[in-house]
């Protein structure tokens, strides 16, 4: 190992890594390898911002998901990378339950959630699902097709243009 590295700082990672890099981390469970990992991310998100919506959101990032939950985020992880489509049973926050196939596009944290972002064939659009509501996903093997999708905020709503 070069001893002559520098160290990583914190801020050193684009979000596009930091993000890649917590979803590899969010299904790794709780064993020694998982926790020293998740303390590296920790260190070099620690300097990002003392904003309350960022501090969570990273909080979120380097918290060990919950067993059945990380079992489910590791099929969707393999979903992104090989872009097949997968069939989620969703509850919604409403309690109503759907079986949807999705194309997927990528994951996401917004405070306390880790969203699977993916184009919905039932709805026909870009939708984000919340890990702790997907009841089951399965891969499909079926191809799908690439979907950019930056720059999209589920959360949020658009705003219409203003009128000149």
């Amino acid at each position: 190992m070069d001893d002559t590295r520098t160290p990583a700082r914190p801020g050193d990672l684009p979000p596009a890594e930091i993000a890649a890099l917590a979803l590899s981390l969010a299904h790794l469970g709780s064993g020694p390898q998982a926790v020293a990992a998740r303390r590296a991310l920790r260190h070099l998100t620690a300097d990002l911002s003392d904003d309350p919506v960022t501090s969570s959101t990273l909080s979120t990032l380097t918290t060990p998901l919950a067993e059945a939950i990380a079992d489910r985020a590791r099929v969707i992880a393999e979903a992104i990378t090989e872009r097949r489509v997968v069939r989620l049973c969703y509850g919604d926050a409403g309690a109503n339950v759907t079986i949807r196939e999705v194309e997927p596009v990528t994951c996401l944290v917004h405070r306390d959630h880790w969203h699977f972002v993916g184009w919905c064939r039932l709805r026909r659009g870009v939708r984000a699902f919340r890990f702790d509501r997907i009841l089951a996903v399965e891969p499909t093997g079926t191809p799908a097709p690439q979907r950019p999708v930056s720059g999209f905020l589920p959360w949020h709503r658009a705003t219409p243009a203003p009128t000149p």
